[in-house]
C-alpha cells in the first residue's frame, strides 16, 4: 500500500533511488536490462581423478535451472509480498525477531501473505536475542536463519551477537529496517532511527552487505546474501531494507521481475599439491598431532576426522569452538601432547600462535612471559579459511603464526583429499610403527579418563554445590536420551567435555566465538529449536551473569514451546573478573584491612540474590530452586526432565561453587 502522504509523483522516487548513488555505495545503481533469452547451459564438467563428495559432485557436474524470467505479476502488489516470495525460495525455517515499525511492511506480508510459514516468525524481546537464536540454531542444524532489526537502534542492539556469530563463522541473514528517503519519511522517531548507510554499524564484522533500491535488486541481493553467508568461511550478512520500497506497489520500470535460482557454491578445498605435501609430512612423522578448532560442522566432518586420525594413529587435541572429535575415542588427547609433536596439523585454528606458544600474564603491568610449547624443528601444517576472509579493524584473527605448509581451504571439503593422499603416501614399512604408536596412546587415554573421574569426586558433598557434581547429576538424568548440550555459558571446569561421552557432532555446540556475554541464553534456545525438530533432548548449563544480559530469551522459549532444560550455574558473581581483580591486588601488594574482603566490589551478584527460578516462572517456565543442598539436586533435575519431555522448558536454579 502507498505510504502515508504519498502521491503519484512521489511514488516515482524509486526511479530516482535506483539511478542515484546510495550513501556508502560509491557508485550509481541502475536497473539491469530485462533478460530476454535463456542463459546458455554451462558445459558439463568431468569430475576430477579424486572422488568428490556428494555435494562437490552435484555442483561440478550438475547444471542449474535457468531462472524463470516470465513477467512477474506486479500491478497493485506491495513490494514486501514479492520479498516474501524471494525469501520462500530458500530453506529458511524460522525468523526470530523483535517487531518494529521500520520493517512493518514485510512483517505484515510474512504473516498474512506468507501464512507465517517458511519462515515462521518467532517473537523476541530484544534484537540480540534474535541474532543469538539464529546463531545457536546454525550450530545444530548447519542452516542459517533470518532475523530483522529496527533501524539504527535495533542494529546497535544486535551488534554483540552479530560479532559473536562473525567470530564463530556462523551465517546469520539480517534485514535492517531503514527509511532512505528523507523527503518522505515521517518526522521524529523514524528519522532518528534512519541512516544514510545503516550497514556501516556492522560492516567490519559481517561478510557482505547491500542496500537494495528496487524489487529486482532485492531479489538478486537476498539470494546473493544467502549464498555468500553459507559459503565457507561462513559469516553474517546484512541487507538494509528500505521502508518505502517494501510498502509501495512494485514498479518494474520495464524490467521483468524474476527470482534468481539459488545454487550452492562448492566449499573451497585445499590445493592438491599442498595437501600431498602435508600428507608426506604426516606419514613420516614420529609423533604427529592434530589440533582441531572450528574444523567440522556436521557428523560427516567428524567421521572424516576420525578416519584421518586412525590412519595416522595421531592424537587429536580438541579446541573449544566445536565438538570436532569424539571424546570417547582413544585418540582424543589433552593439549600436553603438543610438546612431543614433530608435525602438527592445525584444522581451522582460531589461534595457531597460542597453540604452539605459551603466554603467561605474570605481572601487574600486563607484560607476560612467552615460551614455546613445541620442540625445535617441529613442522606446522594449517588447513584454514582464515586468510580467505580477514577484516582489518577487529582483531579476532589473533597473532600471526608462520607455518610450513599453509593450505587455504575449508577443512571438511579438504579432508577427503588429505585422507586419500595419506593412503597413497603411507609405505608398508611404516604401518607397524604407526600401530604401536596407537597402542601407547590408547593406554594413556584410559589413565586420563580415570584421573578426570577421581578429580570430579573431590568435594562431592560440598555446599554450594561443586560444578563437577552438578554436571554429573545432570548427566545421570539425561544419559538414556538422544541428548544435546546446547550453548552453555560460564566456566564450569569443562566437566561435561571431560566426562560425558560425546560422539555426535550435536552432543556439544562449542563456544560463542567472540566470547560476548549474553550469548548463552538466546543461543541455547536456538539450538534447542533445531533439536526439537530432530526429536532430541536439549540441556544447557546457564550461568547467572550471562542470563541477566538477555533474560527475555526465556519468554521466547516458553511462547514458542521450545523444550529446553536449563540448569543454573549460579555462583552469584562475575567470577572471571573476581580473579582478575584479586590477582592484580596481589601483584600490587594491596592488602585489605583485617576482616575486609574488597574483591567482590563490582563483581558480586549478591545482596540481593537473584531468584532465577522466579524469573523463569514469570516468563512461563517450570522452575525450581534455589538448590543449595547437593542431596536435593538429583530429584530436582529429575522433575525438570519430566517437564521438558512433555514439550515445555524448565529451569533448575542451583547455587554452585565459583568453578
Amino acid at each position: 500500500m502507498p505510504k502515508k502522504g504519498s502521491s503519484p509523483k512521489n511514488l516515482d522516487r524509486r526511479r530516482f533511488l535506483a539511478a542515484a548513488a546510495v550513501a556508502g555505495a560509491g557508485s550509481a545503481v541502475r536497473p539491469a536490462a530485462a533478460a530476454t533469452t535463456a542463459a546458455p547451459q554451462p558445459e558439463r564438467r568431468l569430475p576430477s581423478a579424486l572422488p568428490p563428495n556428494e555435494h562437490v559432485a552435484a555442483v561440478e557436474t550438475g547444471a542449474p535451472n535457468v531462472p524463470n524470467i516470465a513477467p512477474y505479476a506486479t500491478e497493485g502488489r506491495p513490494g514486501s509480498d514479492f520479498m516474501v516470495d524471494v525469501i520462500k525460495t530458500l530453506d529458511i525455517k524460522y525468523l526470530p525477531a523483535n517487531p518494529a515499525s521500520s520493517y512493518r511492511a514485510i512483517h505484515e506480508s510474512l504473516i498474512d501473505y506468507g501464512k507465517n510459514t517458511m519462515p515462521q516468525y518467532l517473537t523476541c524481546t530484544h534484537e540480540e536475542v534474535g541474532v543469538g537464536i539464529a546463531h545457536g540454531y546454525y550450530k545444530i542444524a548447519n542452516k542459517p536463519l533470518l532475523t530483522t532489526c529496527h533501524g539504527t537502534v535495533g542494529l546497535m542492539h544486535a551488534t554483540m551477537n552479530v560479532y559473536n556469530a562473525f567470530c564463530d563463522r556462523a551465517p546469520v541473514i539480517i534485514l535492517a529496517g531503514n527509511d532512505l528517503d528523507a523527503a518522505h519519511r515521517p518526522p521524529g522517531v523514524p528519522t532518528i532511527h534512519s541512516a544514510q548507510d545503516i550497514n556501516a554499524i556492522v560492516r567490519e564484522f559481517t561478510k557482505w552487505d547491500d542496500t537494495p533500491v528496487s524489487a529486482e535488486h532485492f531479489a538478486q541481493s537476498f539470494v546473493r546474501a544467502y549464498q555468500i553467508a553459507v559459503t565457507p568461511p561462513c559469516a553474517p550478512v546484512v541487507l538494509s531494507l528500505d521502508d518505502g520500497l517494501a510498502q509501495e506497489p512494485i514498479r518494474d520500470y520495464g524490467q521483468k521481475l524474476y527470482i534468481p535460482k539459488y545454487v550452492p557454491n562448492a566449499a573451497p578445498a585445499g590445493e592438491l599439491g599442498a595437501v600431498r605435501e602435508a600428507a608426506r609430512l604426516l606419514v613420516n612423522a614420529e609423533h604427529p598431532v592434530i589440533v582441531a578448532d572450528r574444523a567440522v560442522h556436521t557428523q560427516r566432518g567428524m567421521d572424516l576426522l576420525v578416519q584421518l586420525a586412525e590412519l595416522l594413529q595421531a592424537p587429536v587435541v580438541r579446541e573449544r569452538s566445536r565438538l570436532n572429535f569424539p571424546n570417547t575415542h582413544y585418540l582424543s588427547r589433552p593439549a600436553s601432547v603438543i610438546a612431543q609433536a614433530d608435525v602438527i596439523l592445525g584444522l581451522e585454528l582460531t589461534d595457531y600462535w597460542a597453540t604452539v606458544n605459551k603466554y603467561v600474564d605474570n605481572n601487574a603491568e600486563g607484560v607476560g612471559t612467552v615460551s614455546s610449547r613445541i620442540k625445535p624443528g617441529t613442522k606446522l601444517i594449517s588447513i584454514s579459511t582464515v586468510s580467505l576472509m580477514t577484516k582489518s579493524n577487529y582483531q579476532e584473527f589473533e597473532r600471526f603464526q608462520s607455518v610450513d605448509v599453509p593450505i587455504a581451504g575449508d577443512v571438511e571439503a579438504t579432508l577427503p583429499a588429505l585422507i586419500e593422499a595419506v593412503k597413497v603416501a603411507l609405505p608398508d614399512d611404516r604401518k607397524d610403527a604407526i600401530a604401536k604408536r596407537g597402542q601407547a596412546i590408547k593406554e594413556a587415554y584410559a589413565k586420563g579418563r580415570e584421573g578426570a573421574r577421581q578429580a570430579a569426586a573431590i568435594d562431592w558433598d560440598a555446599s554450594p554445590i561443586s560444578t563437577a557434581r552438578l554436571c554429573m547429576e545432570l548427566y545421570g538424568q539425561i544419559k538414556d536420551f538422544d541428548w544435546s548440550l546446547v550453548p552453555s555459558s560460564g566456566q564450569f571446569s569443562g566437566w561435561p567435555i571431560r566426562l560425558w561421552p560425546m560422539s555426535k557432532h550435536y552432543h556439544w555446540t562449542g563456544t560463542s566465538g567472540g566470547y560476548g556475554v549474553g550469548w548463552g541464553a538466546p543461543a541455547s534456545v536456538g539450538s534447542a529449536l533445531a533439536n526439537r525438530d530432530e526429536g532430541r533432548f536439549s540441556v544447557s548449563i546457564q550461568s547467572d551473569g550471562d542470563l541477566m544480559y538477555a533474560p527475555g530469551a526465556l519468554w521466547t522459549a516458553a511462547r514458542h514451546k521450545v523444550p529446553l532444560l536449563a540448569v543454573m550455574h549460579n555462583n552469584r558473581g562475575y567470577h572471571q573478573e573476581v580473579m582478575h581483580v584479586q590477582r592484580l591486588a596481589n601483584f600490587r601488594n594491596r592488602v585489605a584491612d583485617v576482616g575486609d574482603d574488597l574483591g567482590p566490589i563490582g563483581t558480586s551478584i549478591m545482596n540481593p540474590d537473584i531468584e532465577y527460578h522466579k524469573l523463569a516462572e514469570s516468563m512461563g517456565w517450570w522452575a525450581k530452586g534455589p538448590i543449595k543442598d547437593p542431596a536435593d539436586l538429583g530429584a530436582a533435575i529429575r522433575e525438570a526432565v519430566a517437564v521438558v519431555k512433555s514439550g515445555q522448558p524448565a529451569l533448575v536454579n542451583v547455587w554452585t561453587q565459583p568453578r
